[in-house]
């Protein structure tokens, strides 16, 4: 195909060019429909290899699904209507092992990768947790016994364990619009963002150790941040002695059979941003549902303790959460293992990651839903709220 028609089919399914997709607009519609599949063409990033000869069985026809009832409000909707108003790019649905339904919205394909966002904090959880039970973690101790450069800044005297709980007392906010502030440096330290006049660029390391402790001691109240995560991903790092994107594939990626390679963005030191950065294909980002739904085996092969499933799905402070934002929005959560507990009857529990990166987990109905999406605005509380109750519909009728 000629350059020519190359751009004219590209405009054609997405309706820009792909010449108008930047760095500086990438997370912003219409262009992150197309950028959130196609990461690795604007940030560096680190292969996560599946193990190779593996297949997908073909796509499930989601049509049934599509038509159940959405109770939302009185309103008469579908779930065909909810994953239109969630901007869904792709949902998987998984009832008692087994796939039920494929939904791909136009030019997504089972092969196809897509960022997760903020749910990789919940994957780099689960990796520690491998690294917990070989016993090369301690998670009472400080984070400097794993990374002293961080030994000056807010982390000098924080747990292991308040970091995967994200109730680390940091002066940092998450601020997704401030173009000047600590996030948006942040997010120039993972080269996710252009680099701005008179700015100093920082990598990662740098990025972090400059961090210095809010108000309150460490264990205290639930406080999101997302430089945690990748403080993890370093801990990580320094107790396996390998990098973080090579002890994936081996331990992780190929042992609950992906059938595609990940990936996941780097820094300029090629250090994964493991706070946000994993790109994965929806089934595979299914298959790490169901490693937690079997309580940390898949296929017969234990791969996670049982005992960090437990912890992750049926512990976490109450109170530190209702100390925090999130009970506007989830009233009854919690938060352990950087996964989020909804509270429900059935003990449901999920990941989440800003635009609309979901995995959802019910035990009692034997589901996992892995959702991807490209919402216009990083965080929309009426959409989660939303896409809680999809799920909610689809473990109670699917």
């Amino acid at each position: 195909m000629s350059g020519n028609a190359s751009s004219s089919a590209f405009e054609a399914a997405y309706g820009f060019a792909r010449s108008d997709v930047r760095l500086s607009n990438w997370r912003q519609a219409p262009w992150n429909v197309w950028a959130f599949r196609h990461v690795s063409e604007l940030i560096p990033t680190a292969r996560i290899a599946a193990t190779p000869g593996l297949t997908e069985d073909a796509v499930v026809d989601p049509r049934d699904l599509l038509r159940l009832p959405l109770p939302v409000g009185g309103d008469n909707m579908t779930i065909a209507d909810g994953l239109r108003s969630t901007f869904t790019d792709a949902l998987v649905v998984m009832k008692s092992g087994r796939v039920i339904a494929d939904y791909h919205a136009p030019n997504f394909t089972l092969q196809s990768r897509h960022i997760l966002f903020s749910s990789s904090k919940s994957v780099t959880a689960v990796v520690a947790g491998i690294v917990h039970n070989d016993g090369l973690i301690d998670l009472d101790a400080p984070v400097p016994t794993y990374v002293p450069e961080l030994g000056s800044s807010a982390y000098a005297d924080a747990r292991i364990r308040d970091v995967l709980d994200m109730r680390v007392s940091l002066d940092f906010s998450e601020t997704y619009q401030d173009p000047r502030g600590d996030f948006a440096r942040y997010r120039r330290a993972g080269l996710l963002e252009p680099a701005v006049p008179g700015d100093t660029p920082d990598s990662l390391i740098p990025f972090l150790a400059s961090l210095q402790k809010g108000p309150g001691d460490h264990g205290g109240p639930f406080h999101y941040c997302s430089p945690n995560s990748d403080v993890l991903g370093l801990v990580i790092e320094r107790a396996t002695g390998q990098r973080f994107n090579d002890f994936v594939s081996e331990r992780l990626w190929q042992p609950i059979g992906a059938r595609q390679d990940a990936y996941i963005t780097v820094d300029a030191t090629g250090l994964a941003r493991t706070g946000g950065g994993f790109c994965m294909a929806p089934r595979d980002f299914a298959r790490i549902g169901e490693l937690m739904r079997l309580g940390g085996t898949l296929d017969g092969r234990r791969i996670l303790s049982d005992n960090w499933v437990e912890d992750t799905i049926a512990h976490g402070s109450p109170e530190a959460w209702r100390a925090g934002p999130g009970v506007e929005w989830l009233p009854e959560g919690r938060y352990s293992n950087k996964w989020y507990q909804t509270g429900n009857a059935n003990s449901a529990f999920f990941t989440l990651g800003i635009h609309g990166q979901m995995l959802y987990v019910d035990p009692v109905a034997e589901l996992t839903v892995a959702k991807f999406s490209s919402q216009p605005e990083p965080v929309n509380n009426d959409l989660k709220r939303l896409n809680l109750a999809l799920f909610d519909a689809l473990a109670k009728q699917a």
